[in-house]
Order: structure tokens, then C-alpha cells, then sequence
């Protein structure tokens, strides 16, 4: 007789109390062991999370150890169980590791590969790997949630989802509950009901509680309304995409020479300014003709699609000199162009549509679609396509953990109809799906290239835009990423003919392109195939940093930028104006969101700030899917070049007033989880 140790490594067992039936069988290049039932004594310490080891002796040498079969018969009541590895030390005492970190439940076997990673032309097990992706495949499927969108995964609702993707235990998300906690956390259980606010000062009974815990958004009820905090925030705020230089003034702005003379303080004239480069934009557009929340019969909510222009001005700040609030087909026949020399109440409002607008394109478009629903995307093809070996899998399967439960559970009761998203923003009701839409037209593939987003905006050049804190890390962390996926890409990829005569990557990018991104117009530039190593690199870094730097840096500063209300509205109550010299501070609060609409936007916006109970950051990579040993010392170079960025911004941070954090790679989770 010849005995091979089975050690398995188990744990999240939160869902089980006892565990039964469960079989398991060695299959080697000679032969297989027998079909084998735990017996009763191991299978119980499953429940505890520990690693037991088991004997399974056989008549003959099974030669090379290359598939772990494991099967859980279905019984009267659901034990599923979660196993992490399981290794296999042979009769002369070779080890053969087997990577699982899977959930076992009652389904057919499943099949565990060892731990050597393979290219789908290199592997001679073809086989089991076309029956792993079939069986994924059927488990994730595509479906268009709204008409226009990027494709999600075909589940109604969380319960339906793949065990293995399903938030655990301890990180379930119910966002009605999560709302309500943050707004009793926060004592503003006695506003929701209440209505107007009295004037700006009344906002702050609701920072009696969190003002000396947050210190930037403190600092930003201290400064809102000074418009070099203003301007700051196109750069560093919670919406830092929507600033670009502006070369030529759009045709339905009104904004003349001489409204803005007064404003420009290098005596040159505002046609001069533009071809120097000092002017920027903010350019809301997408937000034209889209309906306003009509969702409470009982308040009626406006919507508008601003124009701000920005200066540059000679102490490089960032300067709002001229806003117009609507975009009349001709210009100058009623489009009103507010400006910082009128009077304060006209200016206020003025500058909280913007801020409006720029709070309901973050929402819609910065973050839910760019990050969330764009991350999505790659995880359900990557589900789809890529076999477990197959090293890209292991690299990406850190960066879409929970994404796809956490938009599932977003679908079913945050922006469905009737959802959360409802109860506070202007953009609520229909107008989710028409900004989403119109969004979706302009999306290209090399907008998510951090760098290509830089140079499209004109905002690449530090000396030119300096303290452009979200750009300047945003760099850092993207070439840190960039240099680690470069090096797997070269462990495995010897030549750019390896990259091609890989199927199992081109159908991945194929499955992004024709089926996740169908909705995006034919010169959105997502490609269907990938020629070259250096293509993969980019398509990599672009799902690596999209899941993780890019949501962080647009979601974990909510709180912070958008708690106090007059400076990040959710919604307006009255229309813009159109005319100068006719609101007072009576029109300004009745414009803003009431009481109960605050109550609602301060809990959502605390909620979707808080990092998650033993959050994973960047870099941090606790399941073992990786061991080989060229990836493993990539894997700590990554981890000393994010140490060097941390240092860096930390360095920084010290010498300003309100230090830039959502970039610090200490600061970036893995993945979309929030």
C-alpha cells in the first residue's frame, strides 16, 4: 500500500455548523485513488476553520499528482463550506499544492489544478479547462438591466448569485439599513421629517456631532464659499475629471472680454488668456435635457447643464470668473452669465448649480459608471474566460472581489425604480438611465488610460497645473501598477505572438468588447483583440487601476466634500435663475435640499465613505493564487514601489492645509467593494 497526506486548508465557515459528506479523489498521470469520504472526525473540524490532514492509501503509484476532485452530495439542509488549498504529499515526499479559495456546495465535482500557472496553448489538460469555462459560463451570464447600459450579470438579486462571489457573512450590504445606521449615527434621525432649512448657519446642527472627526469636511463648511476653495475642488475634490483647458469658448456661452476683464489679473485679455492656456472649463452638458426627479409628487426638482469657466490666475489658483446656467440655442439670447462682481446672494446660487451638477455627474458618471459598472464588465468576462491557471486570472481575481454582489445589491435597491437614489437627488427617477445613456456615448476605452485622460483634458503638465494632487498620484500609482503588470505579462509572455495565440485572453477582451461594452458606439475604441505585450499590459493596468485608484479616489472622499450640503447639493427645489438681482437667502434655502432630502444625501454619503472591516489595499494579496517565484519578488517590488508613493504623498501631505490621502496606496482597496 502507498499512502498519500491530503492536507486541506479551510475557513470562512460562518454559514455552517456541521459539514457532511464530503468526498474526495487524487487523480494522477498513472492512475486515481478511490472515491473517498471524509470520515466524521476531520470533516467536523471543516466547521472550525483549521487544517486537517487526511490518509489515502492506494494499491499502486498514482504518478505526478494533477487533479483534486472534491464532491458534497446534497443533504436535507445547505453546510457548504469554504476551502482555501489543499496539498498532496506523495509517497517519496513531494508536496503538490492545489489552490482552491472557493465555497463547496452541493453541485457536481469540483476540479482543483495544482498550482502551476499555464497559458491555454501551453497546457496539456485542455479538456478540464474547456469544461471549467462552460461551467462558468452558464453560471455567469450577461444581462442588460436598462437598455444603453454596459451588460451586467444576469441575477435578480444577491441570493442568485454564485456562491463564490456572494458577499460573505461579516460584509453583507443592505443599503436601506446601512442609510438609516449612518443617519441615526450621525443624530439626524429628528431632521427627516422637518422641512426648509433657515439659512446656511442652520446646516450646521448637523455638524455638531461629525465636524471634530472630519477634518476636511470641517474645512470645508469654514471655506465653501470662497472661490479659491471652489476652483480647488475641480482639482482635488471628490470630482477631479470634469476640468480641461479650454481653448475656445463653446458656442452657447455668452461670456464676453469685458465680463471677465476684472478678473484676469495679468493684463492680458481673456482671447489672449485662452491661447496662453490660464483659462479652464467645467461643461456640463450631459446633464441638457435630462428630466429632473419627478419621484415626490409633493416637491418639484430642477435640473440644469452649467457652464463654469475657470482662471488660472498669477498665484496659480484656480478661479471661477463666469458662469452660465442655461445653454440657449443662440448665444447671448437669455443665457445670463452670473459673475464673481455680482452681488453675493446671485453668485451663492450661481456657484451651488455648479456644484449641483458637478455632485450629479460624480454620482451618475465619475463613479457609478466608470468604476462600478465598468469593472463589472471585466469581472463577469474574466469569470467567463479565463481558466483558473491561467496567470491573468490569478492577477485580476483580487480586483473584482465583491464588485459584482456590491452592484448587484446597488441594482436591486439603490438605483432601481423606486430605489434609494430616489429619496435625494436630482437625478433621480428617469433621469439615472438618461444621464447613464448619454454617458455611454461618449465612453472610449482610452479615457481609462489615467495618462490618456490627462492629455485629453489638457491638464497633463505639472508646471503649467500645478497642485493637481489627483493627477500627480494618480501618475504615481498608475506607473506602479503598470511596472508590476509589465512584469507578469513578461514571466509569461515570451513574445508578442504569445500574446496572440492566446485564445483564452482574446476572448476575454472579445467578451468585454462585443458583449460586456455592446451598448458603447463602434468608435469607442474597447479592443477586440490584443496584438502585442504591451496591449496587455495597458488593457491590465486599466482593469487593475479602474477597480481600485480610480474608485477610491472618486468614492472615499464623499463625505468629506459633499456632507456640507450648500457645497454639493443633491438636488434644487427651485429653478435656476435667469435673471440677476432677484433671489435672496429665503430662494437660496428654498432651493436647496430640505431637511428629510440632507438627512437622506449625509447618510448615503457616510456610508459609501467607510472602508469595509479587514479592507484589502493595494497590493495586498492574501489568498495565494500565485507561487511561482519570479511573481512572488514582483509581487514585493510592487509592494516597495507603492511604499515609495506613500512616502511620498505623506511627505507632501505635511506641508499643506488639507492634505490629498484617497491616492495613497495604503488608502486604495483592491477592488470596487463600496
Amino acid at each position: 500500500m502507498f499512502t498519500y497526506t491530503v492536507s486541506v486548508s479551510t475557513g470562512k465557515q460562518e454559514f455552517a455548523e456541521t459539514i457532511n459528506d464530503i468526498y474526495l479523489t487524487l487523480v494522477g498521470t498513472e492512475s486515481c485513488s478511490d472515491r473517498t469520504l471524509l470520515d466524521k472526525s476531520v470533516v467536523d473540524h471543516f466547521a472550525r476553520g483549521s487544517v486537517v490532514s487526511v490518509d489515502i492509501n492506494v494499491k499502486e503509484i498514482l504518478g505526478d499528482i494533477v487533479l483534486v476532485k472534491l464532491e458534497k452530495e446534497k443533504i436535507l439542509f445547505n453546510d457548504h463550506w469554504y476551502c482555501r488549498s489543499i496539498s498532496v504529499t506523495t509517497p517519496s515526499g513531494d508536496c503538490v499544492q492545489f489552490p482552491c479559495y472557493r465555497w463547496i456546495d452541493f453541485e457536481k465535482e469540483v476540479v482543483l489544478r495544482d498550482d502551476k500557472d499555464r497559458l491555454s496553448q501551453d497546457d496539456n489538460m485542455k479538456e478540464y479547462r474547456r469544461m471549467e469555462l462552460e461551467s462558468r459560463q452558464l453560471l455567469f451570464r450577461w444581462k442588460e438591466w436598462h437598455p444603453g447600459f454596459p451588460m451586467s450579470i444576469d441575477a435578480n438579486s444577491s441570493t442568485e448569485l454564485p456562491l463564490d462571489i456572494q458577499f460573505e457573512a461579516a460584509k453583507s450590504v443592505d443599503f436601506s439599513l446601512n442609510y438609516i445606521t449612518a443617519i441615526k449615527n450621525l443624530g439626524l434621525n429628528k431632521f427627516l421629517k422637518l422641512s426648509s432649512w433657515k439659512d446656511v448657519a442652520d446646516f450646521e446642527k448637523i455638524f455638531v456631532k461629525i465636524k471634530n472627526t472630519v477634518h476636511t469636511s470641517f474645512y470645508v463648511m469654514q471655506n465653501w464659499n470662497k472661490d479659491y476653495f471652489f476652483g480647488y475642488q475641480f482639482l482635488n475634490g471628490c470630482n477631479p475629471v470634469v476640468i480641461r483647458k479650454c481653448m475656445n469658448l463653446p458656442d452657447k456661452f455668452a461670456v464676453t472680454q469685458e465680463m471677465v476683464q476684472g478678473s484676469l489679473d495679468r493684463g492680458l485679455t481673456l482671447q489672449e488668456e485662452l491661447k496662453t492656456g490660464n483659462i479652464y472649463i467645467a461643461d456640463y452638458a450631459i446633464l441638457a435635457g435630462v428630466q429632473a426627479n419627478a419621484t415626490d409628487p409633493d416637491t418639484k426638482q430642477y435640473l440644469a447643464a452649467p457652464f463654469c469657466l475657470l482662471y488660472k490666475n498669477s498665484q496659480n489658483e484656480i478661479l471661477p470668473i463666469a458662469i452660465q446656467l442655461s445653454r440657449q440655442t443662440t448665444a447671448g439670447v437669455g443665457n445670463t452669465v452670473f459673475l464673481p462682481s455680482d452681488n453675493q446672494y446671485d453668485w451663492m446660487l450661481a456657484k451651488m448649480w455648479v456644484k449641483y451638477a458637478d455632485f450629479s455627474v460624480h454620482q451618475l458618471v465619475t463613479h457609478l459608471l466608470r468604476t462600478h459598472l465598468i469593472s463589472e464588465v471585466f469581472a463577469i468576462a474574466m469569470y467567463r474566460q479565463l481558466a483558473a491557471v491561467h496567470p491573468v486570472f490569478k492577477l485580476l481575481i483580487p480586483h473584482v472581489r465583491f464588485t459584482i454582489a456590491i452592484n448587484t445589491a446597488a441594482r436591486e435597491k439603490l438605483i432601481c425604480k423606486s430605489g434609494l437614489f430616489d429619496k435625494a437627488n436630482g437625478t433621480g427617477g428617469i433621469g439615472i438611465a438618461e444621464v447613464i445613456q448619454k454617458a455611454m456615448k461618449t465612453l472610449t476605452y482610452k479615457s481609462l488610460c489615467f495618462p490618456e485622460a490627462m492629455k485629453a483634458r489638457g491638464v497633463d503638465n505639472k508646471e503649467d497645473l500645478p497642485n493637481y494632487y489627483y493627477r500627480d498620484d494618480g501618475m504615481m500609482v498608475w506607473e506602479a501598477v503598470k511596472s508590476f503588470v509589465s512584469d507578469v505579462v513578461k514571466i509569461y509572455y515570451g513574445s508578442d505572438e504569445t500574446v496572440q495565440e492566446d485564445e483564452e485572453i482574446q476572448a476575454f477582451v472579445q467578451d468585454v468588447c462585443f458583449s460586456g461594452m455592446k451598448n458603447c458606439p463602434k468608435d469607442c475604441e474597447f479592443p477586440n483583440s490584443l496584438k502585442t505585450r504591451e496591449q496587455l499590459v495597458e488593457y491590465l493596468t486599466v482593469v487593475i487601476f479602474t477597480a481600485s485608484a480610480q474608485h477610491a479616489a472618486v468614492n472615499f472622499g464623499q463625505f468629506d466634500w459633499f456632507a456640507w450640503i450648500p457645497n454639493s447639493p443633491s438636488t434644487m427645489r427651485k429653478p435656476p435663475p435667469t435673471q440677476k438681482g432677484q433671489v435672496d437667502m429665503k430662494y437660496i434655502m428654498d432651493s436647496l435640499p430640505d431637511r428629510g432630502r440632507s438627512s437622506w444625501h449625509l447618510g448615503a454619503v457616510w456610508a459609501l465613505s467607510q472602508y469595509q472591516d479587514e479592507e484589502l489595499f493595494l497590493g495586498v494579496y492574501p489568498d495565494k493564487h500565485f507561487t511561482e517565484q519570479s511573481v512572488i519578488e514582483a509581487t514585493k517590488t510592487f509592494r516597495k514601489k507603492l511604499g515609495e508613493v506613500i512616502n511620498i504623498i505623506k511627505s507632501r501631505n505635511e506641508k499643506l492645509k488639507l492634505p490629498y490621502c484617497y491616492l495613497s496606496p495604503d488608502r486604495i482597496p483592491n477592488s470596487v467593494a463600496i
